[in-house]
């Protein structure tokens, strides 16, 4: 059996002497992993970079076989590897997407926010306060969305100030009361508002990695979440 899709490229290991395991986001697919013979070589080292576009064929005996890729770049993002931000928003995402997704399940709005952000990445400057949303369209794709329409004391949706850490909805300064201390402050990025600060994304994603992690426990085995989100939270909270 065989299909085609597209995707981007989130990791490669050497298997055997010659040849590569990739594991691409795809969007009929989801996150898939095959074998690409000759993918060790020097030749294929610059096609397998985390981050390339690619049009694939996968083919097996069987449909749960690992099975074996045909890849052809259509798009290289080698430029970010001088881009130390960049770089770390780009090993975050493919991380993030390795940990929290399914193996062959697809995600086509997961996956057109991530090309859209993969895009903004050599585009656009503040691409951090789009990985901050992409982060919330990732946690909704889990089944656990963040509810920061209105108060979910008060049904208001005016003076939203906090966040609650159990129930990951918003709460106004009326509804918090002597509460407030035991909320996330909410930083009006987290919910698509005006311009960011470094700052305040990192603020953002610190919210986004309690429920991310609180999501994950079972998939990261009490572990933390991966380093390269680490990273690039450190970098983000430098002094610009």
């Amino acid at each position: 059996m065989d299909w085609q899709d597209e995707g981007v490229l989130m990791s490669m290991r050497t298997h055997g002497e010659a040849s590569a395991i990739i594991e691409v986001f795809t969007l009929s697919h989801g996150r898939h992993a095959g074998v690409v013979r000759g993918g060790a070589s020097r030749k294929m080292a610059a096609t397998l970079q985390p981050g390339t576009q690619l049009a694939v064929t996968w083919r097996a005996r069987l449909e749960d076989h690992l099975g074996s890729f045909t890849v052809e770049p259509t798009h290289s993002r080698a430029a970010l590897l001088e881009n130390r931000l960049g770089l770390a928003g780009l090993s975050a995402i493919c991380a993030m997407l390795h940990v929290t997704l399914p193996e062959r399940a697809p995600h086509p709005s997961l996956w057109h926010a991530t090309m859209a952000l993969l895009h903004a990445l050599e585009t656009n400057p503040d691409w951090p306060a789009l990985y901050l949303r992409w982060e919330l369209t990732l946690l909704d794709e889990m089944g656990f969305g963040l509810d920061l329409s209105r108060c979910a004391v008060t049904g208001s949706r005016d003076d939203l100030a906090f966040v609650s850490p159990k129930t990951g909805r918003a709460v106004s300064h009326v509804g918090a009361g002597e509460w407030a201390n035991r909320l996330f402050p909410l930083p009006q990025c987290l919910m698509g508002q005006g311009g960011a600060t470094h700052a305040e994304i990192t603020q953002g994603l610190t919210i986004m990695g309690h429920f991310l992690l609180r999501e994950l426990t079972e998939t990261l085995s009490n572990k933390p979440l991966p380093e390269a989100r680490t990273r690039l939270l450190h970098l983000l909270s430098k002094p610009a």
